[in-house]
């Protein structure tokens, strides 16, 4: 323990994680952070502000890792205020326990992946395109021809695993029998109070309520100490303009194309 965390008060930390995994909450600076608010002795207890349709299915992964880590040290509470779906879910599962404003939608246990094609609308347009390629499968995901029966199957079966994944995280985290979150991944979002019904989430309330649970938990003084990624002068300059750009264009960036394997974890 360094003389500055020494000095500090003992406190619960707020952790906000709002928007999209992969761009507004980038996974490897977050898992950074709950790195590093794990090796603070100061911070007895955490909450995870979590606001989220979800996003990049490696970051949703990389991030929930974190949170397990964290936990095991000391405890983390979820506080789902908006949105919890998908990928968002995923990281709240991971905490010793969830609670949800009562009108916060909560769930959407799946994958989903995008791909556009194209192949038609070149064609009207004399466009054509040339692959050059050292196996058969190397461009599968192309977006200028459709895919082959084998190229389907492949797809489908990246979608099952991580899809499996997912189910046995949630399964891990809440405790509960792989068949039962099976039952319930359907990749549908509830309102907080069927989502309590079903077990996905532990209590509603709203974050104030989250923080007394955390301090309860823990034995740590009612003291909250906001925490958040930092974010470099450019960060914020490009975060801004991309979202005024995505909202003119009418575009969602991150959940409009197919990832590959970093598929989405996306509630929407």
């Amino acid at each position: 323990m360094d003389l500055l965390q020494r000095l500090r008060p003992e406190a619960i930390a707020v952790v906000d994680m709002q928007g999209m995994i992969g761009n507004a909450i980038r996974p490897l600076d977050c898992s950074r952070l709950l790195t590093r608010i794990r090796e603070d002795a100061s911070i007895r207890a955490v909450v995870l502000n979590i606001d989220s349709p979800g996003g990049s299915a490696t970051g949703s992964d990389l991030i929930t890792r974190a949170v397990t880590r964290l936990r095991a040290e000391k405890p983390v509470i979820a506080f789902i205020g908006g949105l919890g779906a998908s990928g968002g879910y995923m990281v709240a599962a991971a905490t010793d326990g969830i609670l949800a404003l009562p009108s916060a939608l909560v769930g959407a246990i799946g994958v989903i992946a995008y791909r556009p094609l194209v192949a038609g609308a070149l064609e009207r347009i004399g466009v054509q395109v040339r692959v050059a390629k050292s196996g058969r499968l190397k461009d599968m995901l192309s977006p200028f021809r459709e895919s082959t029966e084998e190229e389907r199957t492949k797809e489908q079966h990246l979608i099952d695993t991580l899809h499996t994944q997912f189910v046995e995280g949630v399964a891990r985290g809440r405790a509960l029998p792989e068949a039962r979150v099976r039952e319930l991944a359907t990749g549908e979002v509830w309102v907080a109070t069927d989502a309590l019904e079903a077990g996905l989430i532990d209590r509603v309330g709203d974050i104030e309520d989250a923080i007394d649970w955390a301090a309860e938990r823990s034995g740590a003084p009612r003291r909250v100490r906001l925490i958040r990624s930092r974010r470099s002068l450019r960060d914020v300059v490009m975060g801004r303009a991309s979202a005024v750009v995505a909202e003119s264009l009418g575009v969602e960036f991150d959940s409009a194309a197919w990832r590959g394997p970093q598929a989405l974890y996306d509630g929407r």
